[in-house]
């Protein structure tokens, strides 16, 4: 308990806040509800549990080795953000509202894959805690953080996909869900804009 309510002080706020991930998740259970949004949950945290173990067993040190990595990342993430982002756009302006975007498997691999946010924030995790946790907990320290957070993520997604699945309840018809569509392309259009302007590599070739 030492260990565990610092870490929830500093990883719940970054997980549950809104990213590129969990817009999609909360678009995901407005459109397909919670059962089957769950393969898109299950494609971004497999990558995020990989990214854990990845990064828990030394990719870090190649991240800090070739820093341009995450903000590359950042970039294609953006790209694929406003791809999603048009087709949520293109299905609000139709008459055919049901005609979405698909959001299975593949899209959950590919958004966390290209998420640098995400990147970062596991590295984080481990850069504020990684020390501790071995200290406590001996070689499986590692292990004990990435199960936590494996745990912090599938609870918090499936709180935004919930999140979405009670707002399409509140509104009915062919209107709603044209608005509704909007209203996720227009929050993926903004997260992929912040993702462009905030970049490390602009500030690095400056």
């Amino acid at each position: 308990m030492s260990l565990l309510m610092p870490w929830l002080g500093v990883m719940f706020p970054l997980v549950f806040s809104p990213g590129p991930a969990n817009i999609v998740f909360a678009a995901c259970g407005a459109q397909l509800g919670v059962r089957r949004s769950l393969p898109f949950l299950l494609g971004v945290d497999t990558v995020f549990l990989l990214q854990s173990l990845m990064v828990g067993f030394g990719l870090a040190q190649v991240v800090a080795r070739y820093p341009y990595l995450v903000p590359l990342l950042q970039l294609a993430g953006a790209a694929y953000l406003v791809y999603l982002a048009a087709g949520f756009l293109r299905t609000g302006s139709s008459a055919q509202p049901d005609a979405r975007p698909a959001l299975g498997f593949v899209a959950g691999v590919t958004i966390q894959t290209l998420n640098g946010k995400g990147w970062l924030l596991v590295v984080l995790m481990f850069s504020l805690f990684g020390e501790a946790a071995r200290s406590q907990f001996g070689a499986a320290g590692t292990l004990v953080l990435v199960a936590w957070l494996a745990v912090l993520n599938v609870a918090m997604h499936l709180v935004w996909i919930k999140a979405g699945a009670l707002l399409a309840r509140l509104g009915r018809g062919q209107r709603f869900a044209r608005n509704q569509n909007r209203l996720y392309g227009t929050c993926l259009l903004l997260v992929a804009g912040w993702l462009i302007v905030d970049n490390d590599l602009w500030r690095w070739s400056l």
